[in-house]
């Protein structure tokens, strides 16, 4: 129980992943803020199996890797706060997005979300306190455990989602709203990937 009241206090916290899920819902409505809520759960895979594996204890003894993999989450961070920002395009029905779009989605919350080391730590700081690490068991406890983690963050994100869309309506009919929030989105990007690169 204290596993899940953690992973879910750590699912709620707003972060690069509910900020990204949170826009592609206001964007494109609830379909797009679910699979921006897929994406981001996705990504969470390979610290999973990093933690698994071992590799997370290579990653922490070898401060070079951390740190690329650190600069490497605060370079994709600002550039979604650049192209945010960039971003002029009018929001539309959700009817009209492409199954492409919905691949783009998918691929930018994975990668949001594997080049964020915050989970690198998680897995690896917290995950074995609830693992028994000499039991024979103990990886397939970590995948179940990880399993759990997985699933409070997808339902954490799709409640963020579907609030997000519920506003939507009120959001897209104006223009000005619509620009202010690019610009906040914008500005929560890089203010995360400034804070991301000093943690």
């Amino acid at each position: 129980m204290e596993f899940l009241l953690t992973s879910l206090v750590v699912a709620v916290m707003p972060g690069s992943g509910v900020l990204f899920t949170i826009a592609a819902g206001l964007a494109r409505g609830t379909r797009a803020g679910v699979i921006a809520a897929f994406g981001c759960t996705l990504g969470i895979i390979p610290h999973m199996i990093a933690a698994i594996s071992g590799l997370e204890a290579v990653l922490h003894a070898g401060a070079p890797a951390f740190q690329a993999l650190k600069y490497l989450g605060v370079a994709y961070l600002l550039f979604m706060a650049w192209s945010t920002f960039r971003d002029t395009s009018a929001l539309v029905p959700e009817a009209d997005s492409t199954p492409r779009s919905f691949r783009r989605v998918i691929a930018s919350g994975v990668l949001m979300n594997i080049l964020n080391p915050k989970l690198t730590l998680f897995f690896f700081a917290f995950l074995p306190q609830f693992v028994n690490t000499r039991a024979p068991s103990a990886y397939l406890r970590m995948a179940e455990l990880s399993a759990y983690f997985m699933l409070i963050t997808f339902l954490v994100f799709v409640g963020y989602a579907q609030c997000a869309s519920a506003a939507r309506r009120q959001v897209i009919s104006r223009p000005g709203v619509v620009r202010w929030m690019r610009r906040v989105f914008a500005g929560a990007f890089a203010a995360l990937g400034v804070r991301l690169a000093f943690f």
